[in-house]
């Protein structure tokens, strides 16, 4: 890569906090100037506008937080025990995240009909979420580790809407009470709904 190159992806990485932060209204150029060191038009050489920049920052944010949700669970070869993990995951690791929460939450929240490019990368984002749900669901099918009667697409949306919303909730309420109580449950359902009752096992480790 380039200087150039490397230029623009320092850009980003400084702009993605601002942005998931401040959202794209609240995100000044005077604040995306003084992380970066930049002035704007050394900003503008690199992206055609701040929207442009918006994206790019949340499409990195974002990779971040899948990366974080999914930390180390290819590893996991059941694949009941690998969606409980990501509900874990989702619940107790933050560390190395964006600053300013979740990406796809706040976006979402931010973007509007004004805000198309930001608007669709936000439902982008939430496809992403289903797909690798789906696809874990339909490899447990597979493999006879979940339940035939079990439909990918609504167990997917069960999780995802759970642990967004469970997270909205812990964001009004300032507390974690709610997204754990969220969690546990999904950890109960995907054990006794989820997996067939042949292969569960003796004890259940916490």
């Amino acid at each position: 890569m380039g200087r150039g190159g490397q230029t623009r992806k320092e850009i980003i990485r400084k702009a993605a906090p601002i942005f998931n932060q401040k959202g794209f209204e609240g995100a000044a150029l005077s604040d995306l100037m003084l992380a970066t060191g930049l002035e704007k038009g050394g900003i503008y050489r690199h992206f055609s506008s701040k929207q442009q920049l918006a994206a790019e920052a949340f499409d990195y944010s974002w990779k971040i937080a899948l990366d974080t949700r999914f930390h180390r669970t290819a590893e996991i070869r059941n694949t009941v025990d690998r969606l409980k993990q990501i509900v874990r995951n989702f619940r107790d690791r933050s560390a190395g995240m964006v600053p300013g929460g979740c990406p796809l939450l706040n976006t979402a929240a931010d973007s509007d009909d004004g805000n198309p490019l930001l608007r669709a990368k936000a439902r982008q984002a939430f496809d992403s979420w289903f797909e690798r749900f789906r696809s874990i669901v339909e490899e447990g099918q597979r493999r006879s580790e979940i339940r035939r009667g079990v439909e990918p697409m609504k167990l997917s949306t069960l999780l995802v809407s759970t642990l967004e919303g469970a997270l909205l909730l812990r964001r009004l309420q300032r507390s974690q009470v709610a997204l754990d109580i969220a969690c546990r449950h999904l950890e109960d359902f995907l054990e006794t709904s989820i997996r067939p009752t042949n292969s569960r096992p003796r004890t259940e480790r916490t």
